[in-house]
């Protein structure tokens, strides 16, 4: 079953929010004789480096998480956290070995996102519960294969699109449905960066770090030499492994969709390119989408990485504009700005303003998304952020992405999940694994 709006609310009042975060000593002080044998939740990550730590820190802010082992192709990346982890933990550069532990009831998938679906797919056949970070897959066929896979082996599978768990958006949900804003005809958000005028530079291919497996990091891609600009982290602005607008993008359409009730786009459009910053990336540094729904508005995206300035009056992670005003959304809380009317309309306000703020200071957007794991885990319910909304949030990104390759309108039948008006632009939602990788 999926949590529903109002037992979200209706249980996740302030204080025990306040309860939830301050699971209130930090996870170094927790030991293990604290937690009962039967409540542990034993624990390996896949993937340590950045993205991999911040949600190994937010699994261990529960106290009844344990790791007990790790997996990174690099190992300097895995050291950090094997030393700083209490008790026992193993170390593995193929995480197909962590995996077929036993021991072992979840795991944490924060690698790169081409590697997300196999090691996925296969944790969940291992019979292990999965946190896997956004965006969900590489591709939009890998994204359905995941959800196929959990349903069959009824796997907990929590996306790491963790704005999901927090009480503030479940409250700009509410205000979005029951008619606040009136009728929405445009939501916008925008990926702001200014890399003029390297970028993430230019390199030639040299020998990889000696504790580098880069065989083991290229996996099911295409064999390439080494480069320093591609890993770590800079493989964000390489399409082959990742992209901004999947990066950043699906946070934003995840959103807006889920404020919205929407499930899929009907048109994409995308533009832009390689118009200014001069560094080896194969996506563009400029690039908009537009997203046009049946019912009947547009959702458009930026990702303008040469120009700095904001985007909104005020500071927001996105807008979405109304018949009767338009909601500003931060994490910290949202702004309904009155509209007034317009052209041969009366000029008054349309509604009062409206100014929310998260009570408190102490909001972790990632640990309240990992205690719902953690929750749905022991519960055997879905997550706030489970495969198939993430997929759904994730196709977004692969839809411009597509677009955008292509230069070419996308008409989608998102419940066959084919593009209907360019037969060649289908060969885009998959690609051929490198032997010997397969997805399950």
């Amino acid at each position: 079953m999926n949590i529903t709006r109002r037992t979200f609310l209706g249980t996740t009042t302030p204080a025990a929010l306040g309860a939830g975060l301050s699971v209130a000593r930090s996870w170094k002080t927790v030991r293990a004789a604290e937690r009962g044998a039967n409540e542990r939740i034993r624990m390996g990550a896949i993937g340590t480096a950045n993205r991999g730590g911040q949600i190994i820190e937010a699994a261990l802010a529960h106290p009844e998480v344990e790791f007990v082992a790790l997996c990174d192709v690099q190992a300097s990346a895995m050291d950090k956290w094997a030393a700083a982890l209490p008790g026992q933990v193993d170390r593995y550069s193929d995480y197909r070995k962590l995996i077929e532990r036993n021991d072992i009831d979840a795991v944490l998938i924060a690698t790169p996102d081409h590697w997300h679906a196999l090691q996925c797919v296969d944790a969940c056949h291992a019979g292990k519960d999965v946190y896997v970070e956004k965006p969900l897959s590489i591709t939009i066929a890998e994204g359905r294969r995941m959800i196929e896979v959990a349903r069959e082996t009824r796997r907990i599978v929590q996306v790491g699109l963790h704005r999901r768990s927090s009480p503030l958006f479940f409250k700009a949900e509410e205000a979005v449905k029951t008619g606040e804003l009136g009728k929405v005809s445009v939501g916008t958000a925008y990926r702001i960066s200014n890399m003029f005028p390297d970028g993430i530079g230019k390199c030639q291919p040299c020998d990889p770090p000696p504790d580098l497996d880069w065989d083991m990091w290229l996996g099911p891609r295409a064999m390439l030499p080494y480069q320093p600009n591609i890993t770590p982290y800079k493989f964000r602005w390489w399409k082959d492994y990742s992209s901004q607008i999947g990066n950043w993008g699906v946070h934003y359409f995840d959103l807006m969709r889920w404020l919205t009730g929407e499930e899929a786009p009907a048109v994409v459009t995308a533009h832009g390119g390689r118009y200014v910053v001069d560094d080896d990336r194969t996506i563009p540094d400029t690039m908009q989408v537009t997203f046009e729904f049946a019912s009947g508005w547009l959702m458009v995206f930026g990702q303008y990485e040469a120009s700095g300035n904001n985007a909104f009056p005020k500071h927001g992670m996105i807008e979405l504009r109304g018949t009767k005003g338009a909601m500003y959304v931060t994490d910290r809380g949202y702004e309904i700005v009155p509209a007034t009317g317009g052209q041969f309309q009366d000029p008054q306000p349309r509604i009062p303003p409206v100014e929310y703020k998260v009570p408190g200071n102490n909001q972790n957007h990632t640990e309240l998304h990992m205690r719902n794991f953690l929750d749905c885990i022991k519960s055997r319910q879905r997550p706030t952020c489970d495969v198939e909304e993430g997929h759904k949030s994730t196709v977004f990104a692969h839809l411009a992405n597509i677009a955008m390759d292509m230069r070419t309108r996308i008409e989608w039948d998102s419940a066959a999940e084919r593009i209907t008006n360019n037969t060649e632009a289908n060969t885009m939602l998959d690609y051929e694994y490198r032997a010997p990788w397969k997805l399950g």
